[in-house]
């Protein structure tokens, strides 16, 4: 069929079976918030309502679109899979969860390009269908935004292994069955090298998770501990020491995936109608800044383009994603400058007047994504390097193994103080 004959049975589809789900639109024009403020019961049933419309999906054939059909996909290609996004985003009313869009486009890609024929069949149907939602365990709080600088160790015992240490800042770890883990294998080798990645059952023993309550209000993110969790060598994803391209892999994904985040935060729209409301549209300093913020939208619409392109055409994960990345967290840090300035003291008193204190959550939970997926002074030495071409980062641990590395950044700590 035509493009226009699928978008036209895609959305009398997509009307027809949300009105049996009986999911209705939330009347919340002013919903600007980043991350999540909600209990532990409202994200859960949240969350059940994620997987119960990607069960829909899947099983009507629109979940995975444009994945081969071995997995359950319909191997449509990117046109048609981006077609049923735009109507699934416009019609669909529940709000968006980091934990889906994790497994869906960064974990469920990266098991597809890496994982072992078994791992394949075993996770990606389950995936595709909302059955098996999981995280990322690679942050940690030792290693700061160098991820290669981890230290949570895996040991070999047999056809297993045997994994200790702590992760950070895990995206929905406390609703996910499996993590993504990355550890180290050999702490001999530098610290590139000697990492493997695996995925991790979260109630295997041993897996604590603790969740951290966040200034915006949520608890989107979460500590994770590791104490002997043991971990058969089949869930092993990759070779061993080989867990840094693993790892890149999942953060090119990550990187490039604006187009599942496009909407999080606060548009132009609502920051128009919020200095309507308050009589500040004519501002020469407010009409500034909200064009700034039209024209880093505008941008973002360009970038989905050529980010269609290169998917059309079988373009790999690249540094390209870094520049995606910087762009988006700077029309974050434009909403809310430009909110702040609409805004003034309403900002931080909640006067009852609509679409104004609602911005508070915005401003909290921007400035998170500066850290999330790789800081800003990461993904700028991401760009300088690889797509530059400049001289890579002068690093004191260059030559060195993992552990001789750490040594010598006790001593020059100890000497600091």
């Amino acid at each position: 069929m035509s493009l226009s004959e699928f978008e036209t049975r895609a959305r009398n589809w997509v009307v027809d079976t949300l009105t049996r789900l009986e999911f209705t639109a939330v009347d919340d024009e002013f919903d600007v918030s980043v991350f999540h403020d909600l209990t532990e019961d409202e994200e859960r049933a949240l969350l059940d309502r994620h997987r119960t419309w990607q069960r829909e999906k899947f099983d009507a054939g629109y979940g995975a679109l444009d994945w081969p059909r071995e997995y359950g996909g319909a191997e449509a290609g990117t046109e048609i899979a981006e077609a049923f996004a735009r109507i699934d985003n416009e019609l669909c009313p529940l709000p968006p969860h980091e934990l889906v869009s994790v497994t869906l486009h960064l974990i469920a890609p990266t098991i597809r390009l890496l994982g072992t024929d078994e791992q394949k069949q075993r996770f990606l149907p389950r995936m595709l269908r909302g059955e098996l939602l999981a995280c990322q365990l690679f942050s940690e709080p030792d290693a700061g935004s160098d991820l290669a600088d981890l230290g949570t160790r895996a040991v070999r015992d047999g056809d297993d292994w045997i994994v200790s240490g702590q992760k950070v800042w895990t995206s929905g770890a406390q609703f996910a069955e499996w993590g993504e883990l990355i550890a180290r294998t050999d702490p001999d080798q530098p610290k590139h090298q000697g990492m493997t990645a695996f995925l991790v059952p979260l109630d295997a023993p041993g897996v604590e998770i603790r969740p951290i309550r966040q200034m915006s209000g949520g608890s989107s993110f979460n500590e994770v501990f590791l104490d002997n969790v043991r971990i058969p060598d089949t869930n092993r994803l990759g070779e061993v020491g080989k867990g840094w391209s693993v790892a890149l892999t999942t953060l090119a994904f990550e990187r490039e995936g604006g187009s599942n985040t496009a909407n999080v935060g606060g548009q132009f729209s609502q920051l128009v109608a919020t200095a309507r409301r308050l009589g500040r549209e004519d501002d020469p300093r407010v009409r500034e800044q909200l064009a700034r913020v039209y024209l880093r939208q505008q941008l973002a619409a360009v970038d989905l383009l050529r980010d269609r392109q290169a998917r059309e055409e079988g373009a790999a994960p690249s540094a390209i994603g870094s520049v995606r990345k910087i762009q988006w967290v700077d029309k974050l840090t434009a909403v809310s400058t430009a909110a702040r300035t609409i805004l003034g003291r309403n900002l931080i008193a909640d006067t009852g007047v609509p679409g104004t204190y609602a911005w508070n959550a915005h401003v909290l939970g921007a400035p998170g994504y500066s850290i999330a997926g790789g800081s800003d002074q990461i993904q700028r030495n991401i760009v300088a390097e690889r797509l530059l071409g400049l001289p890579t980062e002068p690093r004191a641990d260059r030559g060195l193994s993992w552990r001789e590395g750490r040594q010598r950044a006790r001593e020059r700590a100890g000497s600091a103080h």
